[in-house]
């Protein structure tokens, strides 16, 4: 069956590594988001209108959902046809048991069913029916055990299998899947029961290419099963604790290999000397891992890596003369490392880099020349370092740049002047006490930007005027408590607004929502600690996209929050209780909230004295956010992970 809707196989292999619509959780370690796997899942919104003109497929499916009790089964439509259908009931959360058994043998080619309430084995009899015609399945946080997956070794065509966070799959669970030799991508995320006994049964998956076992902390040892399988090009190990030097020895086999991530784990110097031999090496992730600059030395003579994480490994400027023999590199992470302006001399030859974070580093004005002629720069983070005014001189030439991060620095107003050529860029931070309107002014120039970070400036009313140049914003923050129902309507007019954050604006008042009413592309809205009360809520009804809303400390109800979900949003998800510091590691993360914990280090703070860390600085601007995430995201708080934080469009598929 199938007709023109059919999805090809090979334009499945060509979109395998573009960015889809993923659940957050699996990415929420920066490291690994931007690397997403093939896990697709459309959606359709036709009761609410949102986007253009509804086709007629899309109106079939729509009115089939609302009437889905009436079919038994869809086995006699084209596969296409019931694949839509499917996907549209798991996108609405209207699969049920009973639902689900009408498509029993439907071919269906793709099963999503990721953090998918209710999901387990009793399910596993109808999806194994779709034979040999299923070619991918998602059951990612589900309560599927060793025995479901049993049903699937009829499957035989798979070759893509989704069990993150799957806690109830063991070796037995391996074992059963083994005979899948057509599998090309496997993940079994954050998975305590698979052990290094169990990874011999991966070693007959010799059409394997991408695995990923991050934070699977028994494996130690079982990477040597991978020896035999020649067309593996990405592995992750990250988080996994238990990996050491001798792990190294086994990977050293896999010639293939361009993706590799072994951050946090127990790697150093001599475990990296084995990877001199993985000559197609593209991406190297070993952030948080035991290194020093001597290991460059083993690294230099990978001419095919592009990317380089070394962040948080505690380097120091000692060897970094050793930085300059990586002339291919495109992204390079440094951040969070006891490194000064003496290391910039030796990276301004790598002229082919696109995207350098320095943050958290001791690189202040005197280094910044060094980055002057680094003029194919898109991404540059400088977040929490020394750089001031006299810095941003030397980024003036680099017009390629597209997002720079300055959060947390010493620059001043007077300073934002010196930016105001860098016409391509889209994504600013300026968090910064010391930013106000008048050094808002100074980027009016800059209107393609579509990502402005205010957080803590100290931006008032009559700032809010210079928005107005920026109609291409997508994401905009100002949350430094200057702000009155007046300035947001300067705010009402910026149409392509997807995120907005006016949190900590106390003055704020049921006004300022009937200006932000008008805002109907909003997906996610946050005023907490403002005047809002639950008569307001009335003017957010027009804002059929949005999807978090959080009015922490705010005179709201439940019961008003409720009806507004039910009855006008129901996409919504809201947070209105108040909520304390001491309850942070509580929350659960999203994919737009790179959250972490590390050891705190003192750093210049715009808020206060030598005293606070970056990471409890990041917390509490982050706190309103964070409180708004699902209910089915982790409460697990991973370690800090976060490279690279955006990726240039020409470097998110590995060559």
């Amino acid at each position: 069956m199938g007709g023109a809707c059919s999805r090809k196989q090979d334009q499945r292999d060509n979109e395998d590594d573009l960015h889809r619509g993923v659940s957050g959780r699996y990415f929420k370690s920066g490291s690994s988001k931007w690397l997403r796997t093939s896990f697709s899942r459309a959606s359709t919104d036709i009761s609410q209108g949102i986007g253009s003109c509804p086709s007629l497929m899309e109106l079939c499916i729509y009115r089939i959902r609302e009437d889905i009790n009436k079919y038994r089964t869809f086995s006699m439509l084209p596969r296409d046809i019931s694949q839509q259908i499917f996907d549209d009931l798991v996108c609405s959360q209207c699969l049920s048991d009973h639902i689900l058994e009408a498509f029993r043998d439907c071919a269906l080619q793709d099963i999503n069913l990721g953090e998918y309430p209710g999901f387990n084995d009793s399910w596993m009899d109808v999806i194994s029916s779709q034979g040999s015609s299923l070619l991918s399945v998602d059951l990612s946080d589900s309560d599927v055990t060793d025995s479901g997956l049993i049903n699937l070794k009829d499957c035989r065509n798979l070759q893509a299998l989704n069990f993150n966070y799957c806690d109830q799959i063991s070796d037995r669970g391996l074992e059963q899947i083994s005979g899948l030799s057509n599998l090309t991508t496997i993940s079994f995320r954050k998975n305590n029961l698979i052990t290094d006994q169990g990874m011999r049964y991966l070693s007959g998956l010799t059409n394997l290419v991408k695995l990923d076992l991050e934070r699977c902390p028994k494996i130690q040892g079982g990477l040597v099963h991978l020896q035999g399988l020649s067309k593996i090009k990405s592995l992750n190990v990250n988080c996994c604790n238990c990996i050491t030097d001798a792990d190294m020895k086994a990977v050293s086999g896999l010639r293939s290999l361009k993706s590799l991530q072994i951050a946090s784990s127990k790697v150093t110097d001599n475990g990296v000397t084995f990877l001199k031999a993985l000559h197609k090496l593209v991406l190297l992730n070993m952030e948080g891992c035991h290194v020093t600059a001597a290991c460059l030395e083993s690294l230099s003579v990978l001419g095919a890596l592009l990317y380089l994480n070394l962040s948080r490994c505690n380097l120091t400027n000692d060897g970094s003369d050793k930085f300059s023999k990586l002339k291919t590199l495109k992204v390079l992470n440094l951040g969070f490392n006891n490194i000064s302006d003496a290391i910039l001399v030796h990276l301004k030859g790598l002229t082919n880099l696109e995207s350098l974070n320095l943050d958290s580093c001791s690189i202040s004005d005197e280094g910044m020349i060094n980055l002057a002629g680094l003029h194919r720069l898109k991404f540059l983070e400088l977040s929490d370092t020394e750089v001031g005014s006299g810095g941003l001189h030397h980024l003036s030439g680099l017009v390629n740049l597209e997002s720079l991060n300055l959060s947390f620095t010493v620059i001043t107003d007077g300073g934002l002047r010196k930016l105001s050529g860098l016409s391509s860029l889209k994504s600013l931070n300026l968090d910064a006490r010391q930013i106000t309107d008048i050094g808002l002014a100074a980027l009016t120039n800059l209107t393609g930007l579509t990502h402005l970070d205010l957080f803590g400036a100290r931006i008032t009313d009559s700032g809010t005027n210079y928005l107005r140049s920026f109609k291409n914003l997508c994401s905009l923050e100002i949350c430094g408590g200057g702000l009155t129902d007046a300035g947001v309507k300067n705010i009402k007019d910026l149409t392509s607004l997807k995120l907005l954050n006016l949190s900590q604006n106390h003055h704020l008042t049921d006004k300022c929502l009937k200006s932000i009413s008008g805002l109907t592309q909003l997906v996610s809205l946050n005023i907490s600690n403002s005047r809002i009360t639950s008569a307001g809520l009335q003017h957010l009804k027009p804002l059929k996209n949005l999807k978090s809303l959080t009015l922490e400390s705010c005179k709201v109800t439940a019961d008003d929050m409720k009806k507004l979900q039910s009855t006008d949003l129901p996409n919504l998800f809201y947070s209105y209780s108040d909520l304390g510091f001491d309850n942070l590691f509580m929350l659960k993360l999203s994919r737009t909230d790179d959250f972490y914990r590390t050891k705190p280090k003192p750093v210049a703070d715009s808020f206060g004295p030598k005293t606070a860390s970056a990471d409890s600085r990041f917390l509490s601007r982050r706190l309103p956010a964070l409180s708004t995430l699902p209910q089915h995201l982790s409460t697990e708080v991973p370690p800090i992970i976060t490279w690279p934080p955006i990726l240039p469009p020409s470097l998110t598929k590995l060559s």
